[in-house]
């Protein structure tokens, strides 16, 4: 008799094992879309055999473990590759504005300044022309338009960037609080001897989303806690516990600071990584590198003319006045400020000498030449080269740009098909597993009933 009990007993573990190894594949295919999710597997374990007299007896079957399929190799290659693919995407938007800006058609800033100089060789054919005059100043007028409005346009630029930082700044707190509270969970659940895989699968994926947006780094401590922070190795997430990012609006550009338990850290570049970045190198460096070239250009346009305006001689004999408001040599929002000084045609300087005789053109040949005879201070290229070279660097920039996007994207698509062949669900796999744990469950089942009719059998016997 108490063989066949032990026979019952081990008949029903193996009848409960299979029902949860069943239940953990129904779980896979319910989850085989699930972004993140990472197969599971019934890890079963023998029970100890039993002496029963000159023999061990097995005493069946158990779950001891639901293990999830997890390479941390790969997971850590995904978060790195997000990070890349986070930078580059960063700069991205950014990029696609100023190539947008800084265009090659044949409405541009270099237009302008072409139609400017055009305006006064037209001018050295009648000197003496109201209507030519004209035509120079609203001429400088277009050009002084131009000017502004690629500075405006680069400004709504750098607004947006700003925008976009300060619109994330609320889900990366969020995502720095969940990661912290999965923390805890985690711990608690595996504490008490079960397995925390769902959150494991969760902790991961906002790990790798925030890899992409700020950049971070994690390691495990020795208590078998995720610790976050940032690339400049200042904390995130400690434990259980979060810290906080903030965003400083109150200057020109917003500024991102580090609240760690009351105290306020300011962070550079070299503490970020990421969307966040890859949008602050845009602002901070290549964007402010081309508006001080457009200032440039601009502050030396203005110069230029003045310097050979003031020499020359309106129709009313008066010299010395210059074509443009005076900038005071100062290059800050030159492009912003350029105006024409005057509205009267007759102070157009075509003369080069008092007596403005009306075939005097002296003066306007002089400026019309400026635009291949002079060069832009510190360089050696006239103006439209120079505005050439800034055009090159923003198209250079958007096309590296563009070519690292999609290097990135594609690799991040291998790594996640890798993940998938090693940690993914396959419907065909989970449709095998369901199969021979359906047999298993059957056969457990038909082994109960089976002893269930010895032991009937027995007790007839024993009638």
């Amino acid at each position: 008799m108490g063989g066949l009990l032990t026979a019952l007993n081990a008949g029903k573990t193996s009848l409960s094992t299979n029902q949860k190894s069943i239940e953990i594949v129904g779980n896979n295919i319910a989850n085989v879309n699930t972004p993140g999710y990472s197969r599971q597997r019934a890890e079963l374990m023998q029970i100890p055999a039993l002496n029963f007299g000159d023999f061990f007896v097995g005493q069946g079957v158990t779950v001891s473990n639901v293990r999830r399929d997890h390479d941390i190799f790969i997971t850590r290659q995904l978060h790195e590759k997000s990070i890349t693919l986070g930078e580059e995407l960063g700069r991205s938007s950014p990029m696609i504005e100023l190539e947008r800006i800084f265009n090659i058609a044949d409405e541009n800033l270099a237009a302008e300044i072409d139609r400017f100089f055009d305006s006064w060789q037209e001018l050295t054919t009648n000197p003496s022309g109201l209507v030519e005059r004209d035509i120079v100043i609203q001429r400088g007028q277009l050009m002084g338009d131009a000017f502004a409005e690629v500075a405006q346009e680069m400004e709504n630029v750098r607004q947006n960037i700003n925008n976009s930082i300060v619109a994330k700044v609320d889900d990366l707190n969020e995502t720095i609080n969940e990661i912290a509270r999965l923390n805890e969970r985690i711990q608690l659940v595996e504490i008490s001897g079960q397995s925390a895989n769902s959150s494991r699968d969760q902790r991961d994926l906002l790990i790798e989303g925030l890899s992409k947006t700020l950049g971070v780094q994690t390691f495990v401590d020795k208590q078998d806690q995720l610790n976050v922070h940032l690339p400049g190795g200042l904390p995130l997430v400690i434990g259980n516990y979060p810290m906080s990012i903030e965003a400083d609006t109150s200057g020109a550009d917003v500024v991102l600071r580090l609240n760690a338990a009351g105290s306020v850290r300011y962070l550079s570049l070299s503490d970020l990584g990421g969307e966040i970045k890859g949008m602050m190198e845009v602002r901070d460096v290549f964007l402010a590198d081309i508006r001080d070239n457009v200032d440039k250009l601009a502050l030396d346009v203005t110069e230029a003319i003045n310097g050979v305006h003031t020499l020359g001689y309106g129709l009313d004999g008066v010299t010395g006045r210059n074509f443009f408001q005076d900038l005071g040599g100062v290059q800050a929002d030159a492009a912003r400020q350029m105006r024409v000084a005057f509205t009267d045609p007759t102070w157009v300087a075509a003369a080069g000498n008092p007596a403005a005789a009306p075939g005097d053109n002296e003066n306007a040949l002089l400026l019309a030449e400026l635009e291949t005879t002079h060069f832009v201070a510190g360089t050696s290229d006239n103006f439209d080269n120079f505005f050439s070279k800034i055009v090159a660097t923003v198209g250079i920039e958007a096309a590296r740009n563009n070519l690292a996007v999609g290097g990135a994207e594609d690799a991040m698509v291998q790594l996640q098909n890798l993940r998938d062949g090693f940690a993914g669900v396959s419907l065909e796999e989970e449709m095998i597993d369901l199969i021979q744990y359906q047999r298993g469950f059957q056969s457990s089942a038909k082994f109960l009933s089976t002893i269930d009719e010895m032991m009937g059998s027995l007790l007839q016997l024993k009638g």
